[in-house]
């Protein structure tokens, strides 16, 4: 029996018992605790596409429940200094501990009305202008950043297209590496894409126990390989989206873990976790110099990644993966391993050579720099403005041509 089923019927039962003036206190308790032991039993073995189901479920903490509820003090701040204010986006500065914190986030909605004001939070390329803005703020004054990530996607429509929704987000994914404060990342429900990875380069990121994050949708993702939606289910336990195993790819550093039944059954038991979770990891942070966190950052998306390559003739790679696993090698002389005295001589010959390009080039560095950046560019709504000009000029041609 499931533990909400076991809910309503202790519900009838209290009903039942008021009506006819009968005390059925013991059997009440013994039906709260067979709820919570089969609740416990569920959650603990849902499979990736019920996990999926319940980071949907438009019940759970959205960005901004999260934040009313874990700071003492909110102010929201909005606009992205080029007339645009994107409502799937959330920014401003709050105090946990007395610590002023910059919060950015993605909102959803809980019903149809406030999805369609937030875009059912999907931000537009304006949006994350508007987040790099504050994230620029926060780096000025010295704010440590937190991001709060629950996204299917970046919006994908024709209109964030022409405004340049790939370079807005490629444009945050670079700033974010160059900012000298620290910043923590959060998924709180979905994770998708590089709508998600433009607020997400973060120092440390941490992941609610039924939250997912993904590369592409399960449904994009069985569209594109299978053609069909309907495959879903397979692309979700082939994506290995779920907490447990984003952790094991090194992609996620943290669970935060979340009450019985998933945080959308218990929202105000999540938010002290929430809170825990990332005063702790921030408290690492503070003793870091600046330089320090940069450089902490860059290493751990250096880290990413796990592939093996193999040349081998036929094919046979596994056999020749196990062969060189039980090999006890040789080392070069300076100090690699290699398999055999025949790879060793090949690495030394590719470091011979990679050495003696670097002296070739001594001195002709401007044959391989690409040039720099025009400075007015980097300047605050520089890009924006231009973007603007782009499609202006883009409307008056096509009136033009109508005409």
């Amino acid at each position: 029996m499931d533990g909400w089923i076991v809910e309503g019927f202790k519900i009838d039962v209290k009903k039942v018992a008021l009506e006819n003036d009968v005390d059925v206190s013991a059997q009440v308790v013994e039906l709260d605790n067979r709820a919570r032991q089969l609740r416990k039993e569920t959650y603990s073995r849902l499979t990736p596409v019920q996990r999926l189901q319940v980071a949907r479920h438009p019940g759970r903490p959205t960005c901004l429940d999260i934040i009313l509820n874990i700071t003492e003090k909110f102010v929201e701040l909005h606009g992205d200094r080029a007339g645009m204010d994107d409502q799937a986006i959330v920014c401003g500065i709050g105090t946990m501990g007395g610590i002023p914190f910059m919060f950015i986030g993605q909102q959803k909605g809980r019903n149809t009305k406030e999805n369609i004001k937030r875009n059912f939070g999907m931000p537009q390329p304006n949006g994350y202008r508007k987040a790099l803005r504050f994230m620029r703020h926060a780096n000025k004054f010295g704010l440590p950043i937190i991001t709060l990530v629950d996204t299917p996607g970046a919006y994908a429509g024709r209109a964030a297209e022409e405004l340049g929704q790939g370079e807005a987000i490629a444009y945050n994914l670079r700033e974010m590496f160059g900012m000298r404060v620290p910043i923590l990342s959060l998924v709180i429900g979905e994770g998708g894409s590089g709508g998600a990875l433009a607020i997400g380069c973060s120092n440390y990121n941490l992941i609610m126990e039924n939250a997912v994050y993904y590369v592409a949708s399960p449904e994009a993702c069985a569209a594109i390989l299978w053609k069909s939606r309907a495959d879903a289910p397979k692309a979700t336990q082939a994506l290995r989206i779920t907490a447990a195993e984003l952790i094991s790819f090194g992609v996620m550093d943290e669970v935060v873990p979340e009450p019985l039944g998933g945080s959308h059954a218990d929202a105000p038991s999540a938010f002290p976790m929430i809170k825990k979770a990332l005063m702790d990891t921030y408290e690492t942070y503070s003793r870091m110099s600046e330089e320090e966190i940069m450089l902490d950052r860059y290493s751990k998306f250096r880290k990413l990644g796990k592939f093996q390559e193999y040349a081998v003739s036929g094919g046979a790679w596994k056999e020749a993966a196990e062969e060189r696993s039980k090999a006890e090698g040789v080392l070069t002389e300076a100090g690699t391993w290699a398999f055999n005295e025949a790879e060793a001589a090949y690495l030394k010959s590719v470091a011979d050579a990679d050495e003696k390009w670097d002296a070739l080039m001594v001195g002709r560095e401007e044959w391989t720099n690409k040039p720099l950046q025009p400075p007015g560019l980097g300047r605050t709504g520089i890009m924006e403005m231009a973007v603007s000009v782009v499609e202006s000029r883009r409307r008056k041609q096509a009136q033009a041509s109508n005409n």
